[in-house]
């Protein structure tokens, strides 16, 4: 059986004082199909079934009408996912595990972020703690949260009056990324699932109830400029489609242990890339690791570290995936000011729509199992051939 992932995209048509949300009736919801693979060393890869449930009938005061995915230029084709703009989702619990996939970010400029990400929200949107209010569920893009805690007009699908409150949980950014410049950073919370913050002070970076900051390893700002770019003299080239492979390590090597390091490995054209290394405090760092957070993100710390995240990863979380320009800062924090080979003004949305109109990323031939069995099975891609080599990457 293939599994399918369900969209959390949705498109609200808001009623005055209205407090919960109903399926509408003008166009029907009909989510593209897009088949991913769960792995294991001794049996390789295997498609898998559904995941997610079709949603409920209605409730009052508000509709969430169905999207015409095609009008907004997001399709699958076989295993690969191409967006021109918002997201998807399945959950996956992934201490002492890993997740591969291929991706193409040759038509994403720089402003823009192609993200493949983990969020706690509820895998049912929220449907199920609503006491009826939402009956549309996840499948109509309900129940969305993340470390930034937004401030949506619904959470869980009950009415967020005036946005008073932010949509708190555990996010794990795997890979956020254009054609210039990437990044990947546990988010932890000092919560589970999602949580309703009140305040500025309970919603915000000093001292809310999630790390918005996170523990970010870009290469890029310590001075590693030759890793990735759309260039062949660079490590990995992106301008051609290349695979990404997350391991999340345990102190044990197993499921229930504690994580203590998240390792990125690279292929591209059947080569095997280790990650880029950085200096800190004058010792050489490949990956997120306890340590590296405790000498560069106390922020991360003071939230749980990757402990807490990883006891997120082992309840359970959603897989995403989004694109996405930045109105406010132009994607500096991820290409710009140091931290990419970008202006600080060629990521306005503006510049972008006139320049590129076509900005899109592709996603594919996404897998997820022990550690080694992804690449290793990949039929396609030899890079790894077995948990003893992807384990003996990470210095």
């Amino acid at each position: 059986m293939v599994q399918t992932l369900t969209f959390l995209t949705g498109l609200a048509a808001s009623i005055s004082l209205a407090s919960a949300q109903r399926i509408g009736t003008l166009t029907p919801e009909s989510h593209p199909k897009l088949p991913t693979k769960r792995c294991t060393l001794s049996g390789g890869c295997q498609n898998r079934g559904p995941l997610c449930p079709d949603a409920a009938t209605c409730a009052a005061n508000c509709a969430l009408e169905g999207v015409d995915y095609a009008s907004l230029g997001i399709k699958t084709e076989g295993d690969a996912l191409t967006l021109n703009q918002t997201a998807k989702i399945m959950s996956v619990k992934l201490p002492g595990k890993e997740i591969s996939f291929d991706v193409d970010v040759s038509n994403l400029p720089c402003g823009m972020n192609g993200a493949f990400y983990l969020s706690e929200m509820l895998m049912d949107g929220g449907r199920g703690e609503s006491g009826g209010l939402n009956p549309a569920g996840v499948e109509y893009g309900t129940g969305y949260c993340g470390a930034q805690c937004p401030k949506l007009d619904f959470i869980n699908g009950e009415a967020n009056i005036n946005q008073a409150h932010g949509a708190c949980c555990n996010e794990m950014d795997i890979f956020e990324a254009n054609s210039r410049a990437k990044s990947f950073t546990p988010h932890p919370c000092n919560i589970t699932r999602v949580y309703k913050c009140a305040s500025d002070t309970e919603c915000g970076q000093p001292s809310g109830v999630c790390d918005k900051w996170g523990c970010s390893f870009n290469e890029y700002p310590k001075g590693v400029h030759d890793f990735y770019d759309l260039s062949s003299s660079h490590a990995v080239d992106s301008s051609q489609k290349f695979t990404v492979t997350a391991q999340f390590v345990t102190d044990n090597g197993r499921e229930d242990g504690v994580l203590v390091e998240i390792r990125r490995l690279w292929c591209q054209n059947g080569k095997l890339i280790k990650n880029a290394a950085i200096a800190v405090d004058g010792k050489s760092i490949d990956s997120v690791s306890t340590d590296f957070c405790e000498r560069t993100s106390s922020w991360t710390m003071q939230r749980g570290g990757l402990q807490g995240m990883g006891e997120a990863l082992g309840r359970g979380m959603v897989l995403v995936f989004s694109i996405w320009a930045d109105e406010s800062g132009f994607m500096n924090w991820l290409d710009a000011e140091g931290n990419g080979p970008c202006s600080a003004t060629e990521g306005d949305p503006k510049l972008i729509l006139q320049k590129k109109p076509d900005a899109r990323v592709t996603f594919s031939n996404i897998k997820w199992g022990e550690v080694g069995s992804t690449s290793a099975s990949a039929g396609k891609s030899h890079c790894v051939r077995g948990s003893r080599v992807a384990r003996g990457l990470s210095a």
